[in-house]
C-alpha cells in the first residue's frame, strides 16, 4: 500500500513540482537560443541525447548488471538535465542562460528518445518480449502530460504574473528538492535487505556514469574551443541527469512498474549530488571573476533565479 502509494501520487506530485518549478524560470526566448547561439546548444543537444545513450550502454554492457539493473541505467542515461544542472552552473559560474535552454529543449525532445531509448535496453538486456512494455505513443503522451503541462503552466505563471512566479520559484524548487530526498529514502528504505549490494553492485557504474559523462562533455566543448564558461556549462549539462523523471519512469504504474529498475536513478542521484556540487566549487575557486554578465534582462532574471537556489538548496 505504501509503496503504491509513494509511485502512484507522491512520485508524479513531486515530478510535476519539480517540472512546474523549471518552467518558472523559463521563457520562450530559452526556445530559441538554438537560432542565436547554434554551436553550443547543438553540441550539448547532441551529447545529451546521443553521446549519453550510448556512453550508458557501454557502461551498462561492461559492469555485471542484472538485467533489470541495466535497464536501469539506460533510463537514466535517456534523461538528461533537470533543475539540479542549473543551480550546478550557477554555482560554478557557467553559462546559465545555455543551461536553461539545454533543459528546457532537452526535456521537449526526450518526450520522443525515452520510450526509444529504454525499448531498445529492454530488448537488449531483457528480451524481445520486455519491449512490449513500454508502447510508444502511450509512453509519450503520458511524459508529455507529466512534464509539459507543468512546465508550461510555469511559463504562462512566470510570463503573465512575473512578480508572482519570482517570489514562489524558489520555495517551489526546494520543496521539489525535499520530495526528491524522500522519494531516494524510501525507495533506499524499501530495499534496506538490499541496499548495501546495490550500492557495491549500482555505485560503481552509476559513478563512471557521471564522471566519464562530465569529461565527455568537457572533452567536446574543449575540442569545439568554447569559452570556458559555456566548457563548464556543457560539463555539467552532459554528466548531471534527471534523477526524479528516471525514477517515475522506471517504478511508476503508468510506466515500467518496476522499482528494482529505479535503484541505479535513485543511487547515482546521492552521487551526482556529491560530484557535480564538488566540481561547481571548485570552478568556482578556480577564478575570482563574477558569473559572466548577462545578455539580456531575461538571462539576468535567470541567474538571479539560479542564486535563489544556491540559498535554499546548498546540500543539493
Amino acid at each position: 500500500m505504501e509503496s503504491s502509494f509513494l509511485t502512484t501520487v507522491f512520485l508524479p506530485l513531486a515530478l510535476f513540482i519539480i517540472m512546474l518549478g523549471m518552467g518558472l524560470g523559463l521563457t520562450i526566448n530559452d526556445f530559441k537560443r538554438i537560432i542565436v547561439t547554434p554551436k553550443a546548444v547543438m553540441l550539448g543537444l547532441v551529447s545529451q541525447l546521443i553521446m549519453l545513450p550510448i556512453v550508458g550502454f557501454v557502461l551498462a554492457s561492461i559492469f555485471p548488471l542484472t538485467p533489470e539493473l541495466a535497464v536501469g541505467v539506460m533510463i537514466l542515461a535517456a534523461c538528461p538535465g533537470g533543475a539540479t544542472s542549473n543551480l550546478m552552473t550557477y554555482i560554478a559560474r557557467g553559462n546559465v542562460a545555455l543551461s536553461i535552454s539545454l533543459t528546457a529543449i532537452s526535456s521537449v525532445i526526450t518526450i520522443f528518445t525515452i520510450p526509444l531509448v529504454v525499448n531498445f535496453s529492454m530488448q537488449s538486456f531483457m528480451g524481445e518480449a520486455a519491449a512490449l512494455h513500454l508502447p510508444f505513443l502511450k509512453t509519450v503522451i503520458q511524459i508529455a502530460v507529466m512534464t509539459l503541462i507543468p512546465v508550461s503552466l510555469g511559463m504562462l505563471l512566470n510570463h503573465y504574473a512575473p512578480r508572482f512566479a519570482a517570489s514562489v520559484e524558489k520555495s517551489v524548487k526546494w520543496l521539489s528538492l525535499s520530495f526528491l530526498g524522500l522519494i531516494i529514502a524510501f525507495i533506499l528504505f524499501t530495499e534496506r535487505a538490499n541496499v548495501l549490494g546495490f550500492f557495491v553492485q549500482v555505485g560503481w557504474v552509476t559513478l563512471a556514469l557521471n564522471v566519464s559523462t562530465m569529461v565527455l562533455g568537457f572533452a567536446i566543448a574543449t575540442l569545439a574551443k568554447l569559452n570556458r564558461p559555456t566548457t563548464k556549462t556543457l560539463t555539467i549539462e552532459v554528466g548531471v541527469q534527471n534523477g526524479t523523471l528516471a525514477i517515475a519512469v522506471a517504478s511508476a504504474p503508468l510506466f515500467l512498474n518496476n522499482p528494482s529498475m529505479a535503484i541505479p536513478p535513485a543511487i547515482y542521484s546521492l552521487i551526482m549530488d556529491v560530484t557535480g556540487f564538488a566540481f561547481a566549487l571548485w570552478c568556482q575557486g578556480q577564478t575570482g571573476t563574477v558569473n559572466p554578465a548577462p545578455t539580456s534582462s531575461e538571462d539576468e532574471a535567470l541567474a538571479q533565479a539560479a542564486m535563489s537556489h544556491s540559498s535554499n538548496s546548498e546540500d543539493g
